[in-house]
């Protein structure tokens, strides 16, 4: 019996099997490319105000560029000058790291799996990525600096060449580490998650630039450039800042430690690159959760609760308020775990409130009375309770039929509110008195931040039902509709001012123990300012429920035009 070809053999019909596709030999690379700059172009072109956006962003970029690489030029010959630009390619590093969690859509090749019905191997998809993604601001913004820094540290035609390779190698090392990261995460970052994250960059940057700002004022100081060897002598190991600190080992003559630099930036590429392909490889050839089924069964989602939180008949639920108040305070720490804007919100607040007393006791030249900005940008999160609702508000309007029901609706949102603050507060006083070492005026401050916070709680109330306004429900930054921006202002600046007006009191009475030099009676803030801080949170909800009661269509129709 003769065995024949099977890609020769004939159906009964006659027809000849499909000879099986050819696989490309060609280099995907250029068709990346040509796909970027096609990408950029037909991005520009879809509307003014898009290319608006981008001309005046590359301006800005190339212009902080310009100046960032005239001072590191004019920082040749200084000393510890390769400490600065050692620390500078490090801090640069990192933000290509996180760059890809919190703006996930710069294009549309950054997502691989819109790639994954093309017949392309892993190794060369990697290295045609590479290359497309030296194209961008980013990138040209990254050349500049690292450039400007081999300028600073070269010295002599030897630490020259040395400086063209570690540019090189650093902006490498950058955009792989950036493409590695988005592709390792690529599941988190097209998800609810993702978007979320997208949401929270501008805090990352808040932050980011007060430690800068920290940074800064040491560099100020007597020792100027000097405080940062110590940080400089770890990271000049850590590649890619080794490259550019090899560059001044050249210039010293210390040629073997800074081959051993060169080498270990270079086995750091090929460990990303090795590591960016295993996860893509593992990402294209691994089926996604919309073509699974779910499999996890309905009382195991029961029994962990929806997206974190805590559920309706678990044992958190017995600890809450018996009635619509318990309810409701589920439903708004619910909000606040979902909600993208919601959650933008309550991290920024929590994140500033506790950032902004540390930082200025860290400087040395703050009080512990910073701690109530924790207590001010927290109570804000009670203004416009209603606007997070946006046009479902209309479901909580069909069950307040009562001056009691608005109440315990109010007083819901105010208990979830509270729960968070309250113990937040408590922390940000402590945690300032322990940096100022200034322990015995905490339970005035205390006193003092308890006291602002039930005053914004109660205005909170008020400017709820009296100035609502919508909130956006696209993932966009804005918080307000444009034709109710003066309304917003108008809400939040008024409301300021009467919370801090019916703190008076309190900050009276604070004046006058330390004009009076009783000391000893201090302590009292501290019950005084948290029965008084109740007392006016209590008053502003049971004033604020009539006029959430009579108001509720106009209220309804002010959220809805989000």
């Amino acid at each position: 019996m003769t065995l024949t070809d099977p890609l020769g053999a004939k159906d009964p019909l006659g027809a000849t099997a499909p000879e099986p596709p050819a696989v490309p030999t060609a280099s995907p690379t250029p068709v990346f490319v040509s796909l970027k700059l096609a990408l950029l172009r037909n991005g520009l072109r879809q509307s003014s105000g898009r290319r608006a956006a981008y001309i005046t962003s590359l301006v800005l970029a190339l212009l902080v560029a310009v100046l960032q690489l005239l001072g590191l030029v004019l920082l040749r010959g200084t000393d510890h000058a390769d400490a600065l630009v050692t620390l500078l390619t490090a801090v640069l590093t990192l933000g290509w790291a996180v760059m890809p969690l919190f703006y996930p859509g710069g294009d549309e090749t950054l997502d691989p799996t819109r790639l994954v019905m093309l017949p392309l191997r892993p190794r060369s998809l990697i290295t045609a990525l590479l290359v497309s993604s030296l194209i961008g601001i980013g990138p040209l913004f990254t050349l500049t600096l690292v450039a400007g820094s081999a300028i600073a540290v070269a010295h002599g035609a030897a630490a020259a060449v040395a400086g063209v390779v570690a540019v090189v190698l650093t902006v490498l090392v950058c955009v792989a580490l950036a493409r590695a990261v988005a592709t390792a995460n690529t599941r988190l970052l097209t998800s609810r998650k993702g978007r979320d994250l997208a949401v929270l960059s501008g805090l990352f940057v808040a932050v980011g630039a007060q430690f800068v700002n920290l940074g800064a004022q040491q560099l100020g100081g007597e020792n100027g450039l000097a405080v940062l060897e110590p940080a400089a002598a770890v990271l000049r190991w850590v590649p890619p800042a080794a490259a550019v600190d090899a560059v001044q080992g050249v210039s010293d003559g210390a040629y073997g430690v800074a081959a051993a630099q060169f080498a270990l930036t270079v086995g750091a590429l090929g460990l990303l690159m090795w590591w960016w392909q295993g996860t893509l490889t593992h990402l294209m050839t691994t089926p996604d959760a919309s073509t699974l089924q779910a499999a996890a069964p309905r009382e195991r989602r029961r029994s962990s609760g929806a997206a974190g939180t805590p559920d309706a008949s678990g044992p958190f639920a017995r600890l809450l308020p018996a009635g619509r108040a318990g309810t409701v305070l589920l439903r708004t720490l619910r909000y606040a775990v979902r909600d993208p804007k919601t959650k933008s919100a309550w991290v920024t607040s929590l994140a500033v409130g506790l950032l902004l007393p540390v930082i200025t006791a860290v400087q040395g030249n703050g009080s512990i009375y910073t701690a109530c900005w924790a207590s001010g940008l927290l109570g804000m999160l009670m203004y416009n309770q209603f606007g997070q609702d946006s046009s479902a508000f209309w479901m909580v309007a069909q069950t307040i039929s009562s001056r009691r029901d608005a109440y315990l609706e109010l007083r819901g949102r105010a208990l979830a509110l509270l729960l968070v603050a309250v113990v937040y507060v408590v922390v940000a006083v402590l945690a300032s008195a322990a940096f100022l070492k200034n322990w015995s005026a905490a339970p005035e401050a205390l006193g003092l931040a308890l006291a602002l916070l039930g005053s914004m709680v109660a205005t909170g109330a008020m400017t709820s039902a009296l100035a609502p306004y919508s909130i956006p429900q696209d993932s966009g930054y804005k918080n307000v509709v444009p034709a109710q921006a003066g309304i917003a202002w108008l809400s939040i600046l008024g409301g300021l001012i009467a919370g801090a007006v019916l703190c008076a009191p309190v900050l009276g009475l604070t004046f006058w123990l330390h004009l009076s030099a009783q000391h000893g009676l201090l302590w009292v803030l501290l019950p005084v300012g948290t029965v008084y801080g109740a007392a006016l949170a209590e008053i502003g909800l049971r004033v604020a429920a009539p006029r959430v009661a009579a108001r509720l269509p106009e209220i309804l129709a002010a959220v809805s035009k989000g």
